[in-house]
């Protein structure tokens, strides 16, 4: 008996001098030949093995998603150090993290001090014309104040990065001091 076999549990197809059968639960089930071939095909579809995606597909889908916690954890550690080396050194402003790091750690904007007027003011990171992996510093040649530039009559550029901020400037969230006791 020459027999073409395959077990998948509780189904199973058999193959003797070309007629097929199907095996269920141990018992050998003629399939006429009529019906063979679309019995064949639905029965090959329940027979497959699971896809790479089906074993895979979740331990890929929770590595990617901890991955990118790391990521933004890590962006976010890369900003605060940043904001903490500004505003007690005053500085130096490179390295930098970069525009995307920064949004990515949900510091979305930038607060500038203006050296002419002394006043600070917010940029919001996320409509800044620049590609995402420009450092943070690479911005301070772009800002201008616009009331020393309406003054002046001439776009005036003197201005100091001092950090990043998750919110803009307001009465509840008042501007950054360089150091402790300035004020």
């Amino acid at each position: 008996m020459e027999a073409a076999y395959r077990d998948h549990g509780r189904f199973g197809l058999s193959r003797v001098r070309d007629i097929y059968f199907l095996t269920v639960s141990d018992r050998l089930l003629p399939i006429p030949s009529g019906l063979r071939d679309t019995c064949l095909a639905r029965i090959l579809v329940v027979m497959t093995t699971k896809s790479r995606q089906h074993i895979y597909g979740s331990s890929i889908r929770a590595s990617a998603e901890r991955a990118a916690a790391a990521r933004k954890e890590a962006d976010r550690l890369a900003c605060k150090a940043w904001n903490q080396r500004m505003l007690g050194y005053k500085g130096p402003a490179q390295p930098s993290p970069a525009l995307a790091d920064a949004l990515n750690a949900g510091y979305l904007y930038l607060e500038v001090r203006c050296l002419g007027c002394d006043t600070h003011q917010t940029v919001a990171l996320d409509i800044v014309r620049r590609p995402k992996t420009t450092p943070i510093h690479e911005l301070e040649r772009y800002m201008r104040c616009k009331d020393c530039s309406q003054v002046r009559g001439y776009p005036y550029k003197r201005s100091h990065l001092v950090a990043l901020r998750p919110t803009k400037i307001s009465a509840s969230d008042p501007p950054s001091t360089w150091w402790p006791g300035e004020r």
